[in-house]
């Protein structure tokens, strides 16, 4: 991004990242955040905990520990402490790249294998976070456009499953859910372009109101999850024990650099959406807050945490950076983890009332993307790393068995869009050389 693109990003916003909102405008700005991610934060102990068949108990104590780290880590990252965390506008979660390598470890070890594994693999990534300076040289324009670009094209498919009303379930392109969803995204967008104020700044969560709204007639509101949900739950440390061993940690090694990569795209993202190019030491202290948050994670229950791309979307949509308020989610998320009853109240949303508002928010990151590469000169050169690299994510993405031959270390490299196409535009952009500069000879002086 050039100074004048980002000083005209940066004059767009209504509060940028050092604003502080007003307290109550900050909590519902907060929830919007907290709504976005919660589904991918609960998500990845129900899919562990659901294939090592943990009884229900076990279950829920998993989803509210990673809720209560999640607001942990969130607030590490937004507010920071010495050296950690990036201080911009990052929610925090459990990724699904963790997902393969938990399940593997849980089969082997149990829980205990896999908290051992999530404390000792977090020092990859609180070691990797010294060497982001030197490698911050690889990540010109063309690179960073197409990651923040691929950011939003590859989870426009996950707003499209939840839109028609979740991968794999029965009722999935229903004419009702697919109707929920238009409906909950027209609101949206409406309520962004012609509100005033807050009411534009809010206009996702202002939407999911209106989608529970229109989804309780349609019988598509559950309530028994939160009379069943306990009124506290405290974590605890180790809970469920620890095991530390080597074996254990190796399949995690790989989805830790995953999302270290990831992280670093998401961040300069956020650098894009937020008007703010971010400097070399804000994005190591941003993945050393990784490390922490899932060191930290480990001890109480949960699995590593990791910024979430998908709330990177809410920043340009509502004009809001203010890390105050993402810090607001945290302390939020933490409250949910400790109450029970509150988390379910978000989680019975119905996948199609956040398909609506995905399909806007991944699509912003997008385009905010496609806004970047716009200052790009497309020499033969910068169109070969843009075309291989969207190709190649865009295409592990939609078709994931693309690569289920490769070798496991490779595997998990390139299980995500967002690592495939990031990790093949970093390469191209190393090995493809620049296009000689055509030499002009002076004129010669005509007496």
């Amino acid at each position: 991004m050039d100074k004048s693109q980002s000083a005209q990003v940066h004059s767009e916003i209504l509060y940028k990242i050092e604003d502080v909102p007003p307290l109550q405008v900050s909590i519902l700005l907060a929830f919007q955040h907290i709504m976005a991610a919660f589904g991918g934060i609960v998500a990845v102990p129900l899919v562990v905990g659901g294939v090592l068949g943990l009884p229900v108990g076990d279950l829920a104590y998993l989803v509210s520990a990673a809720l209560f780290m999640a607001g942990v880590a969130t607030f590490i990252q937004a507010k920071g402490i010495g050296k950690c965390g990036a201080r911009v506008p990052c929610v925090m979660g459990t990724d699904f790249t963790f997902v393969g390598p938990s399940i593997a470890v849980g089969f082997a070890g149990g829980l205990p294998a896999i908290f051992g594994a999530t404390i000792l693999g977090s020092f990859v990534e609180i070691i990797l976070s010294r060497f982001i300076k030197p490698l911050r040289k690889f990540f010109p324009p063309i690179v960073t456009g197409t990651v923040v670009t691929l950011i939003g094209l590859t989870l426009l498919p996950v707003s499209i499953d939840w839109a028609a009303g979740g991968f794999g379930s029965a009722d999935y392109g229903s004419l009702k859910n697919v109707s929920v969803a238009m409906a909950v995204m027209i609101v949206t967008m409406l309520l962004n372009r012609y509100g005033k104020g807050i009411v534009s700044s809010a206009a996702v969560i202002l939407g999911l109101i209106f989608g529970y709204a229109i989804s309780f007639p349609l019988g598509m509101l559950h309530f028994e999850p939160i009379k069943e949900a306990g009124w506290i739950a405290l974590p605890s440390i180790f809970k469920f024990g620890v095991t530390f061993s080597f074996a254990f940690v190796l399949p995690f090694i790989t989805a830790y650099l995953v999302t270290t990569i990831e992280t670093v795209g998401v961040l300069m993202a956020i650098g894009e959406a937020s008007g703010r190019e971010l400097s070399s030491d804000e994005i190591e202290a941003g993945i050393l807050a990784d490390g922490v948050g899932s060191f930290i994670a480990g001890f109480l229950g949960a699995g590593p945490n990791t910024s979430f791309s998908q709330n990177v979307g809410l920043i340009p949509l509502t004009k809001v950076a203010s890390k105050f308020v993402v810090v607001v989610a945290g302390i939020i998320l933490m409250l949910l983890g400790i109450f029970p009853k509150f988390g379910a109240l978000i989680a019975i949303m119905p996948n199609p009332v956040l398909g609506g508002a995905g399909i806007i928010m991944f699509g912003v990151v997008a385009a905010s993307g496609i806004k970047t590469l716009k200052n790009v000169e497309m020499s033969n050169r910068n169109l070969l790393i843009l075309a291989v690299s969207l190709g190649l994510g865009l295409g592990v993405t939609v078709r994931p068995d693309f690569i289920a031959h490769l070798p496991e270390v490779l595997k998990s490299l390139f299980s995500s869009g967002i690592s495939a196409g990031t990790i093949s535009a970093l390469v191209l952009n190393i090995v493809l050389t620049e296009e000689p500069q055509p030499v002009v000879e002076p004129e010669e002086n005509v007496i």
